[in-house]
This record gives structure tokens, C-alpha cells and sequence, in this order.
């Protein structure tokens, strides 16, 4: 049987990688070849808990064959998703965001809810079809809504987020508070990355309207500290927007403790940013701001 791979957005995150492991492991208990992979580096929060409970970093691909099985988690938008998606099989979606620029040749499972994770979505999906949740699943779907979450502090944050996270942290066997500080607090730790390496840790790129953009996001406890290096990252930031032909990129730094952010906006589209924001060398503040999906994506969309 040839291998079926699972896997994430571009630049993943902590759900992208976790939710595409419990996908693998469900699929195979269920007889199928599946196997998860990923499309980037991981990050500092993602290489922690994978190494905290002795998980194996999927390997990498950049690129399927046509006609290549594939299932996808934690995105449906092919300019998201690996080279070559245009051309492969897709089996199936689990997902949480906006369905966009999504087709496919034959019919497929596709299940996505405006929640605040795919861990959530499959934790769901598990229940109903009464699919047994293993210790090690539970610590990686748990790890991911913690991320996807900031640990309940998005207003992407619903009340089937909670729930699932109280049950996977009893099978976990996990204190949700202490082990989702430190968790987040590992993927606070910038300073080993080049600017570069910065502004795409989570970057996702979108188009609307012939308007090409990319919202990028870190998480940190201090602003300031990030804030210290913006010369630098702006010239990361032009040469990914002449390298790619963007229109506007905005580069969003979020304190996880306070839940706000800041950003850098650069391009010759800023004025879609100042519809809403003041920009001052190049920046603003974003007061009560964390989520790109649930408030600075849709603000983007809405003055296009």
C-alpha cells in the first residue's frame, strides 16, 4: 500500500506538528500507511514539548508528486501548503480556519469548526467515533490547544477548547497551568534566530483582491526586547517582499503575559494597515490584540 502523508501549514506551529502525529497514529490504527511530515523548521515551543515527551520530529518535505495521498491539518489554502498540492490527492481536511482557494478533483472527507484548534477538532472527531485516546496523544492534542490557545487567552478560545483540554490533561496526566507556562515560555526565546529565521517562524502568507500579503507572528514576554532589533528586521522583511512580490507584510509581535501586540508594517500597501492603525516608524500598538485568524486577519480582509 503506498504510504498516505499527513501533514500542516508552511512555517508550523505547535498544532500543525502535534495534530498531524495524532493523524498518523489514528490512521494507522485504522489499517491505512500514513505518515506525518512537516513543511519547515520547527519552533522553540514545538521542539519542546516534542522533546518533553520523547516524540520524533516528523521528517521534512518540501515539495509532493502528483498524484501523491495526502490529508491535511490546520489549513485548507494552497498557498499554505506544500509545492506540488495543486497536483496531489487529497483525502481528507481537518481544520479550523476560513475554507479559501480550496478544490479538489474527487470528493473527500473535510471536517473544519470556527474553533480554536484542530487539536480540538480531533479530539472531537475521536469522541464521536468512540476512538480511543492514547497517553500520548492526549499530551500532544492537549500541547497544541494550549498553543493555538495562548493557554485560553485568545478570543479564539471556545468552550469545546476547554473542555477537550480538561480531558486530555486527565488522560495526560497533566497539570495544565504549570506545564502551559513553561511551554509557552520556551517558545519565547528569540534571541537564537537570525531576522530572518524572525519573521518566519509563523508566517502565512494570503491574497485577496490581487493584494499578495503575509501576516507574521512570535510570541514573547517582552516587546521591547524584539523591538530592539527592528532595523535589522525590516531589512529581513523588504527583501521577502521584493523576493516574493508582496504587497504588504506585517510582522506581529504578541506578549503572551499581557495579550498585546505590536507590528511592523512594511510595503506599498501600508495603507490598508492605517485604515485602522496610526502607523509611527512603521509601527503600531494593537491593545487587547493576540490572534491573527480571529482579529488581525480579518481586519486586513475587511479593508482590502
Amino acid at each position: 500500500m503506498d504510504k498516505i502523508l499527513v501533514f500542516g501549514h508552511k512555517n508550523p506551529d505547535t498544532d500543525t506538528i502535534c495534530s498531524a502525529i495524532v493523524m498518523e497514529e489514528i490512521q494507522n490504527k485504522m489499517g491505512l500507511n500514513v505518515e506525518a511530515v512537516r513543511l519547515g523548521e520547527i519552533n522553540k515551543e514545538t521542539e519542546y514539548v516534542l522533546n518533553y515527551f520523547n516524540v520524533k520530529v516528523p521528517r521534512l518535505i518540501e515539495k509532493v508528486d502528483e498524484g501523491q495521498e495526502v490529508m491535511l491539518v490546520d489549513h485548507n489554502e494552497f498557498n499554505q501548503s506544500v509545492d506540488g498540492i495543486e497536483n496531489a490527492k487529497i483525502t481528507m481536511v481537518i481544520d479550523h480556519h476560513k475554507i479559501n482557494n480550496f478544490s479538489t478533483k474527487e470528493p473527500l472527507m473535510y471536517y473544519a469548526e470556527p474553533i480554536g484548534c484542530t487539536a480540538t477538532a480531533i479530539y472531537k472527531l475521536c469522541i464521536v467515533n468512540n476512538e480511543e485516546i492514547s497517553k500520548k496523544m492526549a499530551e500532544l492534542m492537549l500541547s497544541a490547544i494550549i498553543s493555538d490557545t495562548l493557554l485560553f487567552k485568545s478570543p479564539t478560545t471556545t468552550p469545546w477548547d476547554k473542555k477537550a483540554a480538561e480531558e486530555l490533561a486527565k488522560i495526560a496526566e497533566i497539570d495544565i497551568e504549570s506545564f502551559g507556562l513553561e511551554m509557552l515560555k520556551a517558545g519565547t526565546n528569540l534571541d537564537e534566530y537570525s531576522e530572518e529565521q524572525l519573521i518566519n517562524i509563523d508566517a502565512k502568507k494570503f491574497e485577496k483582491n490581487g493584494v499578495n500579503y503575509i501576516i507574521a507572528q512570535v510570541n514573547t514576554v517582552s516587546i521591547e526586547d524584539v523591538l530592539k532589533r527592528q532595523q535589522e528586521i525590516e531589512k529581513a522583511i523588504n527583501k521577502c517582499i521584493e523576493e516574493n512580490k508582496l504587497d504588504l507584510f506585517i510582522f506581529t509581535i504578541t506578549d503572551i503575559l499581557n495579550c498585546n501586540s505590536e507590528i511592523i508594517a512594511l510595503g506599498n500597501r501600508i495603507d490598508i494597515v492605517e485604515k485602522e492603525y496610526k502607523l509611527e516608524n512603521n509601527r503600531a500598538y494593537l491593545e487587547g490584540v493576540v490572534s491573527r485568524k480571529k482579529q488581525l486577519a480579518p481586519m486586513i480582509e475587511k479593508n482590502i
